[in-house]
């Protein structure tokens, strides 16, 4: 799939056009249109062959060419000749939070600070001190931002490893000689970032798969070739290794290369208690091979219940599935309706009906339109005046839709003293209001906990939208007092929100496991912009099968009536 590669090319062209001062609405267009091929399910090569390019939200005809010139040229003139314009090494400064293009071109006009070794080398030796503009925090915001982007560099987001563990398995299940594959490692434990991929395959030819695996389109280098395993990174800089196991052996090597680390030690130790032995080829006793060749025989040989890979951290999941006592964990087909989404309204790549009929296609009940409101210019906030008229329309559509209600929704912002963006007699109106913080992230904890509080006060309000504000790479979560948040949620029938955007995944899976423990209840919504976007409820799932959550404590998982009943105490 080439769909991360373009992505990648538009993000570099905004970076070039605003270090460049470029037209804000030119930079506007190509932003969306990464965002939104990177959020496509579909490989983008099949939008050029039946020429439905223009079908993705924000690809006219000008995108739609360089999209076809790349895919069928490995290029993009218009971006080649946009690189030439600026220090290679410029761009990289506006992956660093707190740096944005008007800070990186002050740099290279007054320091000649061409990339993030010559940041490093300038802040320890004291340089930016006394450059307009640039104060002594915003030094110390920027040295953080460093040590944050590093360490986003070394790791990809979950749903980054699904499309490339995706990529390499489509290339290789269809082969004859492939009986059974599958991906392991920290991805099959769905942790929220991932290192590198591993895969897992079945086969009596083993030197085939090796092959095809080191030749298939993605394959940028390839580290090592053996009979039965090889490395290779892809052209985007990620490692995926590939082993080649015997049909006895599958289970065990699943189970062992699956870890955690700490799982499999405490396998191990109860293995031995029994008087057997287990590694990567099977379950022994006294060099006797027992069983080996699923997970569920080796769980069921050690006096235990299946375990969940993602539970699989020694968290107490080994103790309670020897009681066979863990919890029936909540699955993508639980869910009922999605209660955080944008439209056209706002910033949304879709009309209203677009996403209603996208929703009832996943046979959901419903889905709430929860676009921004009035204070939030930059997101195409709504003023009161368009309210009534989205309102309409809303009316319009549930009129025509059968066994499907769209709510009539806001995403409202908490203002810096914890303050609604509408009044309580607008508030009122809505069927679902979702509550959420978009500035001020480095006020105090004690401020921007009280913010949430608040919010949750409020007799109007029903879910709080990503509740630590982090982004995956650019943003760290903001320091609040959780616990007292979660308290709040529980105390007022507030809802806490898992959003499953990519780069947010947030509430995080402790903060889920957490929100359990205290009685707080959860949903789970995708902030989905287009109607691609929607099918990043899998990853929200993900994080509340990892934070140990079932069907119940996961609201939309509920009827409407149910649901309703609940939020509207």
């Amino acid at each position: 799939m080439k769909n991360l590669e373009i992505s990648a090319i538009f993000h570099e062209i905004v970076k070039i056009l605003e270090i460049k001062g470029d037209n804000p609405f030119r930079i506007r267009a190509y932003d969306r249109a990464a965002q939104n091929i990177e959020g496509l399910t579909e490989d983008v090569e099949d939008f050029v062959k039946s020429d439905r390019l223009t079908e993705i939200p924000g690809i006219g005809e000008d995108l739609a060419s360089k999209i076809k010139e790349y895919i069928s040229t490995g290029k993009i003139k218009a971006y080649e000749h946009l690189k030439k314009t600026i220090p290679k090494g410029l761009l990289d400064l506006l992956n660093i939070p707190s740096v944005g293009p008007k800070t990186a071109k002050l740099l290279y006009e007054k320091l000649k600070i061409k990339d993030i070794s010559d940041l490093e080398k300038a802040i320890k030796k004291n340089k930016l001190r006394g450059i307009f503009g640039i104060k002594e925090k915003t030094i110390e915001n920027i040295s953080k931002g460093i040590e944050l982007l590093k360490r986003g560099r070394e790791r990809m987001t979950l749903a980054q490893a699904m499309q490339v563990a995706d990529e390499f398995i489509k290339g290789l299940e269809s082969l004859p000689e492939v009986k059974k594959i599958s991906c392991a490692g920290s991805l099959r434990r769905q942790k929220e970032t991932v290192r590198d991929i591993d895969i897992l395959v079945i086969s009596n030819k083993p030197q085939k798969i090796m092959d095809v695996f080191t030749r298939l389109p993605s394959v940028g280098l390839v580290l090592a070739k053996g009979e039965t395993k090889s490395s290779v990174r892809t052209k985007d800089d990620v490692q995926v290794d590939c082993r080649v196991e015997e049909k006895k052996s599958f289970g065990a090597a699943l189970l062992y290369f699956t870890g955690s680390k700490n799982f499999n030690i405490k396998l191990r130790q109860l293995a031995i208690r029994r008087g057997l032995k287990i590694n990567e080829y099977g379950v022994f006793r006294k060099n006797r091979f027992v069983c080996g060749r699923t997970e569920e025989e080796i769980f069921k040989i050690l006096g235990m219940s299946y375990i969940e890979p993602e539970l699989r951290e020694d968290t107490g999941e080994v103790e309670l599935a020897k009681e066979f006592q863990l919890p029936h964990l909540i699955e993508l087909k639980d869910i009922k309706g999605d209660l955080h989404v944008h439209s056209k309204w706002s910033d949304g790549g879709n009309t209203i009906e677009e996403m209603a009929q996208a929703a009832k296609l996943k046979d959901y009940s419903y889905i709430a339109i929860t676009d921004h409101s009035q204070s939030l210019k930059v997101a195409g906030g709504l003023s009161i005046a368009d309210l009534k008229k989205k309102k309409q329309e809303i009316d319009k559509i549930n009129k025509k839709l059968k066994n499907f209600r769209v709510l009539y929704g806001t995403e409202v912002d908490i203002d810096s003293d914890g303050n609604l963006d509408y009044k309580d007699e607008i508030l009122k109106e809505f069927d679902v209001v979702v509550a959420a913080i978009h500035s001020g992230f480095k006020q105090p904890k004690t401020q921007l906990t009280k913010r949430q509080v608040l919010a949750c006060q409020n007799k109007y309000v029903h879910i709080i939208a990503h509740p630590t504000g982090r982004l995956w790479g650019i943003r760290d979560a903001y320091d609040i007092d959780m616990d007292e948040v979660l308290k709040a949620a529980r105390d007022t029938n507030t809802l806490l929100e898992i959003n499953a955007f990519p780069q947010r995944l947030d509430l995080n899976d402790l903060n889920c496991h957490r929100a359990k423990e205290i009685g707080a209840k959860l949903v789970i919504g995708t902030d989905a912009h287009t109607v691609e976007q929607l099918e990043s409820m899998k990853l929200g799932i993900s994080v509340a099968r990892r934070g140990w959550l079932t069907k119940e404590d996961v609201l939309n998982t509920l009827s409407l009536e149910e649901l309703l009943k609940i939020i509207k105490k």
